[in-house]
């Protein structure tokens, strides 16, 4: 169904409002229009490209909340954050990620982007991978947009933390792992914190 500009430039404003990580290819299917009529859209609404859209959204709140390891050394652009909590990541798979012969993705960089998510949600400076349990479920291909979604599983009485990590392409996952996390920080207190917040 064809709404009219006014109407559809409403909704538009609603829906990026809803899902600030929405792709102008997906308005376009969702609002059936071209892409290049959502970029005019965009640009009158004055919304923002994506890139500055996740930018915008992460950029203060990270740099106050991550503690493990410096904003720049995490895999992929963290998107949302709750340490002790979850976390999302998305990745965008380019020309120099892929093999060149068949342009899929190297494995390593998919754990790169779910090991350094899952350090991240640690509340220390110290947090160090202990384990991890890993599964590549299809193969990622250049140009895919990898969302990695972490959450705190498990905190042992040791301080030893599991983190769950799937990673999606659409609604497909991609990559599941469980992560040990070892911490250098932790006692008790934080423990009754973590039973008492959910």
């Amino acid at each position: 169904m064809k709404r009219n500009k006014k109407e559809r430039q409403r909704l538009l404003k609603i829906t990026i409002d809803e899902n600030p990580f929405i792709t102008d290819e997906e308005l376009a299917d969702q609002f059936e229009v071209s892409i290049q009529t959502i970029r005019l859209d965009r640009l009158e609404l004055s919304i923002p490209e994506l890139r500055e859209r996740i930018k915008h959204v992460a950029s203060k709140q990270l740099e106050d909340e991550v503690r493990s390891l410096p904003i720049e050394e995490v895999i992929g652009e963290i998107i949302d954050i709750e340490l002790e909590h979850s976390a999302i990541s998305i990745f965008d798979v380019g020309e120099e990620h892929v093999f060149k012969r068949n342009q899929i993705a190297r494995g390593h960089h998919l754990f790169a982007q779910a090991n350094s998510l899952a350090v991240a949600l640690i509340n220390d400076e110290l947090a160090l991978t202990a384990d991890a349990a890993v599964k590549f479920l299809r193969q990622v291909k250049v140009n895919e947009r990898v969302i990695a979604k972490a959450k705190v599983t498990e905190i042992e009485l040791s301080g030893r933390t599991t983190v769950e990590v799937n990673s999606y392409v659409g609604q497909e996952i991609v990559f599941a792992g469980m992560f040990k996390m070892f911490r250098s920080n932790y006692d008790k207190k934080d423990e009754e914190h973590h039973e008492n917040s959910h």
